[in-house]
């Protein structure tokens, strides 16, 4: 297990690359290496290398190969007129703790690859020659992209295809443009789980849309934070794919723009759609199709979203399914459904236990309904009232952990209930919360049930995550207990 170093600006390909004191100067030196199972490159912070760097060796999955880099100042930056990295056959792969930018066609490519992780890279203004995809990975199994940020990039921002298990976790990606560019676009791939993410096209040219998934298998969307495009999420042709507790907003620019779209392109069984505040769009959640073909789509279950600010319905079905809309929450100004007349007389899409809320800025759901059916939502309070977005309710343990989605379905036994942020900057689903018991400061119930309702409420501060802990993105976190008959509007 050797470690190799490159200097762009103090090495020398006559080096042994062994030693900072003794680096290669360019890829060239190291793509003449037989690099072996744990083998690692390291490129010097403040290094620019015009070049692209080939990977022909793998790793094993206890020692991986990986590329990286060492001493402090900047991240070392890949500038290439071809592909950034570019590899095919290998397996075993770490890349991390780098830029890439200016490149002529993708940040990182990889062909018939497994086991690859990449981790903390930043990709910038790749794609220059019209070679789509910044991060393109075709064919293989098990890819991680984590932690990474990309942006204004020509294409894609991702283009992930024909992968068995795909992970996309607390990655930024922003302004992928073109007309066919989507901010990731995951194609004919199966065992997928794309959380935390932060995905926006509001500032893109001519953008596609944000998120397209296409003939996806047991996939789990959650989340996440999604702006943009001319729709959120298209995730056509699916089997068993869950998309939950996610932000979309922002998109729109045609007459058919959708927050959640499925039911084109092949047939469509078994989506958990839930827990998703959709917002600031045309539709809602989409069940259709470009044209009358006969595609299977059923078992589709939407429940425990909150639709708002939308210039069409929060459900449209104009294609043959069977499925279910209920217990939603549906803004007032909100149409609640659009259902073909065939598909309401074949009784295959009923709809029922949705709930009317108030378009304002502070908005309280029926409580006697949550408390009926444990239905997912209880309060939703705007940006206005402690820099927040939205509530999600959480279930104690007896291990003292708190477990919930937003605007989710365990169940509220003491209708307990946490104000937090979505997506991006939001409060993780899991793990240990810290003491809950210190006071939240000055805030008016008044603030939470709206002028004029005194409500009954108790609050506590906001509270830093413990520094060991992984779970939580964002610290700003409020309990807030309420009795239900004292919470209706």
């Amino acid at each position: 297990m050797t470690v190799y170093y490159v200097n762009s600006a103090t090495g020398s390909n006559a080096n042994t690359g062994t030693s900072e004191d003794s680096p290669f100067a360019t890829f060239w030196a190291v793509e003449n290496l037989k690099l072996q199972p744990g083998d690692s490159v390291l490129l010097a912070a403040g290094s620019v290398f015009n070049d692209q760097l080939d990977l022909k060796y793998s790793g094993t999955v206890a020692a991986p190969i990986t590329i990286g880099s060492y001493g402090i100042g900047d991240a070392p930056v890949i500038n290439s007129p071809g592909d950034g990295i570019h590899s095919l056959y290998t397996s075993n792969i770490v890349i991390e703790n780098i830029k890439i930018s200016d490149t002529g066609a993708a940040a990182i490519y990889g062909g018939y690859v497994s086991n690859w992780t990449i981790n903390n890279v930043e990709v910038d203004h790749t794609g220059l020659a019209g070679k789509a995809g910044s991060i393109s990975i075709r064919t293989g199994s098990n890819i991680t992209i984590e932690n990474s940020t990309i942006n204004d990039v020509n294409g894609d921002g991702m283009w992930i295809e024909k992968i068995n298990g795909v992970t996309l976790l607390n990655n930024t990606v922003t302004n992928a443009h073109g007309t066919a560019a989507d901010a990731v676009q995951i194609n004919d791939s199966s065992n997928i789980v794309i959380s935390g993410n932060y995905f926006d096209q509001t500032g893109a040219v001519t953008p596609k849309g944000v998120l397209t998934l296409i003939r996806p298998v047991e996939a789990v969307i959650e989340g996440n934070t999604i702006l943009g495009g001319s729709f959120g999420i298209s995730a056509q042709a699916g089997t068993n794919i869950a998309i939950q507790d996610n932000d979309i907003s922002g998109y729109g620019g045609y007459s058919w723009s959708y927050a959640i779209g499925l039911g084109d392109t092949g047939n469509t069984r078994n989506y958990d759609i839930s827990g998703n505040y959709i917002h600031d769009g045309v539709w809602g959640v989409a069940v259709t199709s470009a044209g009358t073909t006969s595609y299977v789509r059923e078992g589709i279950d939407i429940y425990g979203n909150l639709f708002d600010d939308l210039t069409q319905a929060a459900l449209k079905v104009d294609r043959p399914a069977s499925g279910s809309f209920h217990d939603n929450f549906i803004a007032s100004d909100v149409t609640p459904y659009s259902i073909s007349p065939a598909i309401i007389a074949a009784g295959t899409f009923p709809v029922y236990g949705n709930t009317t809320v108030d378009e304002s800025a502070v908005t309280l759901a029926s409580a006697d309904s949550l408390v009926a059916t444990e239905a997912s939502l209880s309060l939703i309070a705007d940006s206005a009232h402690a820099g927040q977005d939205s509530l999600t309710k959480m279930k104690s343990e007896a291990d003292n952990s708190h477990h919930g989605n937003a605007f989710g379905d365990d169940g509220v036994s003491s209708e307990s209930i946490l104000l937090h942020r979505f997506g991006h900057d939001g409060l993780d689903k899991g793990g240990e919360m810290p003491d809950k018991r210190n006071d939240f400061g000055p805030f008016d119930a008044a603030d939470l049930f709206g002028a004029g309702e005194s409500g009954n409420a108790s609050w506590h501060h906001e509270i830093p995550p413990p520094p060991e802990s992984s779970h939580y993105q964002d610290g700003l976190v409020l309990s807030v207990i309420l009795r239900p008959e004292d919470a209706l509007i």
